[in-house]
């Protein structure tokens, strides 16, 4: 769109627009862009020689402000902001680069020329006391402006703007900038988006009759839709969105067209092109076009229709937009798909990529292009939906799902529910027309990318400082330092990253108890979490074992599917910090096994309607995973004070027969004994001998995660009983958690708590872990702690030592600081939710894996050693 000498007083512009300010030094750009636009999307090049060297005019500095200028321009255009360059841009070289940047980043140039005259230009220079000009420069610079204008649309400009005098610039009053077309962020479904047709109707009348629209089949239009949910939890009728590919090779593409156009034009249904569509419409226009690849068919079935349908079909598919963005930016839908950084943007490479993909400019044995599946690649954050490239069974690879399944080759027609993400198909009535190569061929499938994995996983993205953005919480920091810790432990000591999901957080002991003799206790949790609003809390016992994340898959096929693994077995057991729990892997997958009958037994699959569950648990015995730890730390300082003890007591006593005054020191030594045999007595508790997969007791106490869903908005009761009906598929391996629901406030009810915590502890138990009743709660400030252990005394002898209990030692470990500890579990805990739904969520591996590689560099974090 081009306006010259234009006086309108209402212009409007593309959002997402780079905009040049093209004219003379003194002509007022610098003016007109502050009051068009904010100070921010303004990129001045004067502004840029004074930053570069603290002044505007030194034109020596010119080619380090540019340098800058150009920096910041496209660091705007890669995050999708609007962009207005203010600089003279009077010669065509000058404006080269800033549209090699618009077409660099799918931007739409537009220019915007300040056409006045050198005497306007040159009174207002003079009025600057900072600027001396030659009074050659202007009309060198008006000069070069002149000759450039008639060529602005050839060097890429989308629109032009021209105004010749200070009162046409001064009659502008407003500048809208208008969405693009693939702009529909503000609808939020429900869709059913429909994969290529490809000229099959009765199968798309089947197909939608099945996910309840009603169709008048003879008329090729929709009569009523049925409702549904979007994602913001408002109920509309759900809305048809196909991504192209409508005609050809099928035996009726005449009438998918008109229902399709029919739906569209309604408002009824939403749809982009396909490059089948889009050579029919250059056939329709008289282009010389080739009548293969199923073209013919179509051509063939038009032969009778009417010019004026043929005119409708060509405005149809012309005014095709190359791809949507639905869903407040969460949904892509486009024919071939689109990656990232082309998302909401507008260019012919854009176009072309929707209509195409992405070739790797080889030739296969069938004579096709081959295709480079950028899927492999893709860690956007919106769902990409997709056909073009007929698969056998569509699946959601990195956040994204191809559902052409070849209907038109005897396949099937598929539709994606959404926001549900649920699929439906309609077999194909029969095999219209026979692939040109197999279907499958050269498309990556799910499985095969998730075994590219260590060549997709961008390990530089995840180093250095990071900020990471969770539904849960607040955004967290990750330092630098912490990020190549977490890279080492990842590396070295990790399990296969496919499997790595989640990993639980740290936990916050309660507050130090001022009871005699307690370090804590449970009358500190309840205070912390009646302080914060809580009512009802749940008291579970802290198992002697370890904290264990585990994943059982139904079977071998569910397990590659699910994650990508291929020949790893049905699951995988991993400590907290994401390393194999057994080092005998026969034992785990018998293990693994063993809990996967149970699951099979109990009709867990079938009742969550999935084929893997995640599991949240304690293992034991402890000593199974801290054999070294009780040999080298716990059990040497046992034995060396049990050794000593006698010998030393034996000496005071003799002292004391003789009259020496040694009674203080005998019974504080005769103290220390009893302590050291506490302190085996305590260690030696977690402690039995493993010799066959019957030696271990597994306790879940979370079902995190299944197909598609996480089980976060549940309370933990509700885990609780779910998890005893698995337990009774295998009551030896499988171990139930007691617990107790508590009042918080009733005083009954909490001595209740406080008992039942006395009662584990001075049989030797670790403590109890209490928690608010609901899986995940908040208040005004945000998370609240997920959980805190309270631990009993003989169990802190074995982390603070023997004499910990002493007074003095008690004291001083009661100072102990718990602000940066409870900092730490509430950003752990964020994330390890965050990486769970964006597993369950099908996104990419590379922003799961954000979230796991964040706690374990959170891990690295110092606190307080007295926790």
């Amino acid at each position: 769109m081009s306006r010259r000498n234009s006086k309108l007083a209402h212009i409007s512009i593309p959002e997402l627009s780079l905009v040049l300010l093209i004219g003379p030094s003194g002509s007022g750009k610098s003016t007109f862009a502050r009051k068009f636009f904010k100070p921010t999307e303004i990129v001045s090049t004067d502004t840029c020689r004074a930053l570069v060297s603290d002044d505007e005019n030194n034109q020596n500095a010119s080619a380090d402000a540019f340098e800058l200028a150009r920096f910041l321009v496209a660091k705007r255009l890669k995050r999708g902001l609007l962009t207005v360059v203010d600089a003279t841009n009077v010669q065509p070289e000058s404006r080269q680069d800033w549209i090699r940047l618009a077409r660099e980043y799918h931007v739409l140039p537009v220019a915007m020329i300040l056409n006045v005259s050198a005497n306007v230009c040159n009174i207002r220079n003079e009025q600057r006391k900072d600027r001396r000009l030659g009074g050659h420069v202007v009309p060198n610079q008006i000069s070069q402006l002149k000759k450039g204008l008639r060529g602005l649309r050839e060097e890429g400009f989308r629109q032009i703007f021209e105004w010749q005098s200070p009162e046409d610039i001064s009659a502008v009053e407003t500048i809208t900038r208008n969405p693009l077309y693939n702009n529909k962020k503000d609808e939020h479904g429900p869709f059913d988006i429909i994969g290529d047709v490809h000229g099959c109707y009765d199968e798309l009348c089947t197909l939608l009759t099945t996910l309840g629209y009603e169709i008048d089949k003879e008329n090729a239009t929709l009569i009523a839709a049925p409702l549904g949910l979007g994602s913001d939890g408002n109920t509309r009728y759900r809305k048809p969105v196909l991504v192209g590919d409508l005609v050809d090779r099928g035996p009726a593409s005449p009438q998918v067209l008109s229902l399709v156009m029919n739906m569209v034009s309604n408002g009824q249904a939403l749809c982009v092109p396909g490059n089948h569509d889009a050579k029919l419409l250059r056939y329709l226009n008289g282009k010389n076009v080739k009548l293969r690849h199923g073209l013919e068919k179509t051509v063939e079935q038009l032969a009778d229709a009417t010019p004026e349908y043929l005119e409708s079909v060509k405005r149809f598919i012309d005014g095709l937009v190359s791809h949507y963005i639905l869903d407040n930016g969460k949904l892509v839908v486009a024919h071939a798909g689109l990656k990232e950084s082309m998302q909401g943007r507008a260019s012919g490479a854009v176009k072309e990529f929707c209509l195409f993909g992405e070739t790797t400019g080889e030739i296969d044995e069938f004579g096709l292009p081959v295709r480079y599946n950028w899927a492999i690649e893709y860690s956007g954050k919106a769902a990409v939906v997709y056909g073009h490239t007929p698969v056998p069974t569509a699946q959601w690879l990195n956040n994204t799902i191809d559902i052409d399944t070849g209907c038109v080759f005897g396949g099937a027609l598929t539709a994606l529910r959404y926001p549900e993400r649920t699929l439906y198909s309609v077999p194909a009535k029969e095999q219209y027309a026979v692939p040109a190569r197999p279907i499958g061929y050269n498309h990556a499938s799910a499985v095969s990318a998730n075994q590219q994995v260590e060549q997709v996983i961008d390990v530089g993205a995840l180093l250095g400082r990071q900020i990471l953005t969770t539904r849960f919480s607040h955004s967290i920091t990750i330092r630098e330092e912490n990020s190549i810790a977490a890279l080492e432990a990842m590396s070295r000591f990790a399990i296969d990253p496919r499997w790595l999901i989640y990993l639980p957080p740290t936990m916050s002991p309660t507050e130090s108890s001022n009871e005699p003799g307690y370090l804590e206790h449970p009358v500190e949790g309840l205070r912390y979490f009646r302080e914060a609003g809580i009512k009802e809390v749940i008291c579970e016992e802290k198992h002697m074992g370890s904290r264990a994340v585990v994943i059982v898959c139904k079977d071998a096929e569910a397990a590659t599917k699910s994650f990508g693994v291929v020949n790893q077995g049905i699951g995988v057991v991993y400590t907290r910090t994401g390393r194999s729990f057994f080092t005998d892997k026969k034992m785990e997958e018998a293990f693994i096994e063993r809990v996967n009958v149970a699951l099979i037994k109990t009709g867990f699959y079938e009742k969550f309607n999935t084929d893997w569950v995640c599991l949240d648990a304690e293992l034991m015995p402890w000593s199974a995973k801290a054999q070294s730890l009780l040999e080298q730390q716990y059990a040497a300082v046992g034995a060396a004070a049990t050794q000593a003890m006698p010998e030393v007591i034996a000496s005071l006593e003799m002292a004391v027969n003789n009259n020496v005054p040694a009674e203080a020191l005998l019974e504080k030594y005769r103290r220390r004994a009893q302590q050291t045999k506490d302190y085996v007595k305590a260690y030696q508790q977690y402690c039995w001998p493993v010799n066959s997969l019957d030696d271990y007791k597994l306790a879940p106490f979370h079902i995190l995660a299944t197909e598609g869903k996480t089980y976060i908005d549940k309370p933990h009761e509700w885990h609780m009983k779910e998890i005893a009906e698995i337990c009774a598929g295998d009551e030896q391996l499988l171990h139930l958690t007691p617990y107790r629901l508590v009042k918080v406030g009733d005083v009954e009810s909490e001595q209740q708590a406080i008992s039942m915590w006395l009662d584990l502890t001075e049989k030797g138990g670790e403590g109890m872990v209490m928690k608010p009743a609901n899986y995940l709660t908040t208040d005004e400030k945000g998370l609240i702690q997920p959980a805190i252990k309270i631990r009993g005394k003989e169990y802190l002898r074995i982390i603070y030592g023997p004499e910990y209990d002493a007074e003095e030692n008690l004291e001083r470990l009661r100072q102990r600081k718990l602000s940066g500890k409870r900092s730490l579990a509430l950003r752990e805990f964020a994330l390890g939710l965050e990486s769970l739904e964006r597993f369950v969520a099908k996104e990419s591996l590379q922003q799961v894996h954000q979230c796991v590689f964040g706690i374990l560099a959170l891990e690295s974090e110092p606190v307080d050693p007295r926790l």
